[in-house]
């Protein structure tokens, strides 16, 4: 079955020109133009992948993208951010709050499917089933949970296919760019600050448990996973 994609848009000819392309591209198109309608249209068909617009009547998308994110049934479904806000603090803030990529318009059609693409390709499970255990943190990719004394950790799926690769690769050295080929996948169009951010959200996850400090910062070189 064809991916479904739900287009949360305001605009009338903006959300009618997404509609057409992502079904020209062979996926199935949602619609809503607000968050109201959003939530809607997720309780009745739920969706593989969300277009969310920063501008929205009411609620903003940064707001509606974290809504998404502390809500159980929504947490893991992807969001691709689409907003006229081309400054770095702006992508910053949306991927901060929960977007897993961020596009500024105006964009072409073929490179938002690509987008697309490959952001439906990084929630795909493509690593071994192998529980790994490491620095007190017990990771399980076929039941994707993450345990430390016993206490479930939550992570979002871009943040538990990045601690899967830490600890997978304790105590090596890994830059942002050979992190994003990584994790993110080589075909993927974004930007080295994105690791940045999902780093630090992989540190608070961990926080609580207090194993924050086994990601850490290695100055002008990158991120390694130890437990020295």
């Amino acid at each position: 079955m064809n991916a479904k994609i739900l287009i949360v848009e305001d605009e009338p000819a903006i959300q009618e020109l997404l509609a057409f392309n992502v079904t020209q591209a062979g996926f199935q198109a949602l619609r809503a133009e607000d968050a109201d309608s959003a939530w809607q249209q997720i309780r009745n068909s739920m969706p593989d992948l969300i277009l969310l617009d920063w501008m929205l009547p009411n609620t903003s998308g940064v707001i509606l993208a974290k809504q998404l994110r502390s809500d159980a049934r929504t947490k893991d479904i992807p969001i691709i951010m689409l907003t006229a806000r081309g400054e770095e603090r702006d992508k910053v803030l949306g991927l901060e709050s929960g977007a897993d990529d961020y596009i500024t318009k105006p964009f072409s059609p073929r490179e938002l499917m690509a987008r697309i693409r490959a952001v439906l390709r990084r929630h795909v499970p493509q690593m071994p089933d192998e529980v790994v255990a490491a620095g007190g943190l017990e990771l399980s990719p076929a039941s994707h949970r993450v345990t430390a004394r016993d206490a479930t950790i939550e992570l979002g799926p871009t943040e538990f296919r990045l601690l899967h690769f830490f600890m997978t690769h304790a105590e090596r050295v890994y830059s942002r760019t050979q992190l994003l080929d990584q994790v993110w996948g080589t075909q993927v169009f974004v930007e080295e600050r994105t690791v940045d951010v999902h780093i630090r959200r992989l540190r608070a996850a961990l926080e609580p448990a207090e194993m924050d400090s086994l990601i850490q910062t290695v100055r002008g070189s990158g991120y390694r996973f130890s437990v020295k």
